[in-house]
């Protein structure tokens, strides 16, 4: 029973992990309501963006519609490529994320999560033997996080796998480093 609880709990977050999630207190478009991405034209749009009167300049809709496309692309790759690895997308993202030895909120942290969604994914990841808690080493009140042997090599095989039709692949080194300039600029204040 708690597994079935706790994979609902890991999907319920995968969206969150996958791509950067909105600030407490923001809300995104509820299920049945038109959100952003039909602001803007391309795929999966069939109206034409809203106008300022409704709460956001026409621009401002296309954006956050593009941001919004482009996050549901990346957690569906990473879904993809996290399930046929036998991991669920947050396990991935805990794996990709995993770069050195942090604590549990250090974890929550760059997994855009509560910490208790890292600590059961954490906890998933420890039953399998890919990652161990250890001994902060200046900190006796905390643990770290580490990858196993074992959670290193699977983590080699999903960054190699992830780097494989990302989508941002279709964009030049310095392209994505603008886009990442950008994006922090809106997000960071």
């Amino acid at each position: 029973m708690a597994t079935t609880r706790g994979n609902a709990q890991e999907r319920g977050q995968a969206g969150r992990t996958a791509a950067a999630s909105p600030e407490k207190g923001q809300r995104g478009p509820e299920r049945g309501q038109r959100g952003p991405e039909r602001g803007r034209e391309g795929p999966g749009t069939d109206q034409a963006a809203p106008e300022a009167d409704e709460g956001l300049p026409a621009a401002d809709w296309r954006v956050c519609g593009l941001v919004n496309a482009l996050a549901r692309r990346i957690e569906t790759h990473v879904r993809e490529h996290a399930t046929a690895l036998g991991l669920t997308a947050p396990q991935a993202v805990a794996l990709r994320e995993l770069t050195e030895p942090m604590t549990l909120r250090e974890l929550a942290q760059r997994m855009s999560c509560e910490p208790s969604n890292s600590t059961f994914v954490s906890d998933r990841l420890e039953e399998q033997g890919l990652v161990e808690r250890r001994p902060h080493p200046s900190d006796r009140r905390a643990k770290q996080l580490v990858l196993t042997p074992k959670g290193t090599a699977l983590r080699e095989r999903l960054m190699a796998s992830l780097s494989t039709e990302s989508p941002l692949s279709p964009l030049s080194d310095q392209e994505q480093g603008t886009l990442q300039q950008l994006l922090m600029r809106a997000v960071v204040r």
